[in-house]
């Protein structure tokens, strides 16, 4: 009798956890409702602009109402494919993320006005893909990367009623500092012949001979952008599919410094503006000056550093694993108000 009853019990165990396991999975992969076509993932946000509407591309991984992360690539311009390194980590942790091609980018629609790349617009942008993704104060983090991180702070002195936690991935507050850090510490460590010619071209504009990435990508990207001796495919990807017109037009014709519509940037004396939980992450070898990084954690209300000692300025390739331990601590840490 005893025999029957434990498997009786353990039968409806069995069946308890089943039907727990089935709803957990239909939660996970409803995202387009009341759509027939399934898109894994992908959806197309339709964005308003003062020059019409348009569609970006996002990716939702997971399913968690209490913790939904939008991801804001580099560039401006470039695409969310060298970001996909997150998939990993942030699936394990069961967080629920967004993968994001913002206007202009490859994947989303690529408008020709020039009069929408502003951060201001683009700011506005994010803010509708918040609505569209259905995230609020209570669940919602933004994590820029770069130029990202320019668009999630701009973003945080606007709308940070609607955050739960911002970070900032390698990215100054500051672009003139910027400059002066590319051309007072980083240009000093190339050889003088190399930076010789490199200012060379620059001086005549002529940003489009191959001679000028052939001279900056083993002398300052390999050192300051990605050190992984082969680069991952998802950065490769990037790399190829940016925009150049739109990245030009705001940052300059290379990551060697600044010059288009972001080079006099600077939102440095606003961040005590910003009082949401907000982790600043800076790299040994980065573009950024981690200093300044550090410092900026300091600048806002309620903030936290997370060093990189062997990253670049995309450190959750190149030190990947204290990078990417750092970013889930402080977001679990958030989510359950441990700061």
């Amino acid at each position: 009798m005893r025999a029957i009853l434990i498997l009786m019990f353990s039968l409806l165990l069995f069946s308890c956890k089943n039907e727990t396991k089935t709803e957990t999975l239909s939660d996970y992969f409803t995202y387009k409702e009341n759509d027939p076509i399934e898109s894994a993932g992908v959806k197309m946000i339709p964005i308003k602009t003062p020059v019409g509407e348009f569609k970006v591309w996002t990716k939702r991984f997971g399913n968690n109402p209490k913790i939904k992360i939008l991801l804001l690539h580099g560039g401006p311009a470039m695409t969310h494919e060298y970001m996909e390194c997150f998939e990993t980590f942030f699936q394990r942790e069961g967080f629920e993320f967004y993968e994001y091609d913002q206007l202009g980018s490859y994947y989303s629609d690529q408008p020709k006005d020039s009069s929408l790349w502003t951060t201001e617009r683009f700011v506005e942008e994010v803010e509708q893909v918040r609505k569209a993704i259905g995230a609020d104060k209570n669940n919602f983090y933004v994590l820029g990367n770069s130029w990202g991180g320019i668009l999630a702070m701009e973003y945080a002195l606007k709308y940070q009623k609607n955050l739960k936690g911002l970070l900032v991935s390698n990215m100054v507050a500051s672009a003139p500092e910027y400059g002066k850090y590319a051309d007072e510490v980083l240009a000093k460590q190339m050889k003088p012949e190399i930076l010789a010619e490199i200012r060379a071209l620059e001086a005549k504009k002529d940003f489009n001979n191959p001679r000028y990435m052939e001279l900056l990508i083993p002398n300052f990207y390999k050192e300051h952008l990605c050190r992984l001796k082969e680069w991952p495919d998802g950065l490769n990807r990037a790399s190829k599919h940016v925009n150049g017109e739109i990245y030009t037009l705001m940052q300059g014709p290379s990551e060697f410094g600044i010059s288009g519509r972001l080079a006099k940037w600077d939102i440095k004396n606003r961040l005590h503006e910003i009082t949401i939980p907000t982790l600043m992450i800076g790299a040994k070898y980065d573009t950024m000056d981690p200093k300044a990084m550090e410092a900026q954690s300091k600048l806002v209300q309620n903030g936290r550093y997370l060093y990189c000692p062997n990253g670049s300025h995309l450190a959750m390739w190149d030190d990947q694993k204290i990078f990417m331990s750092g970013v889930i601590k402080f977001i679990n840490d958030v989510d359950t108000n441990n700061l």
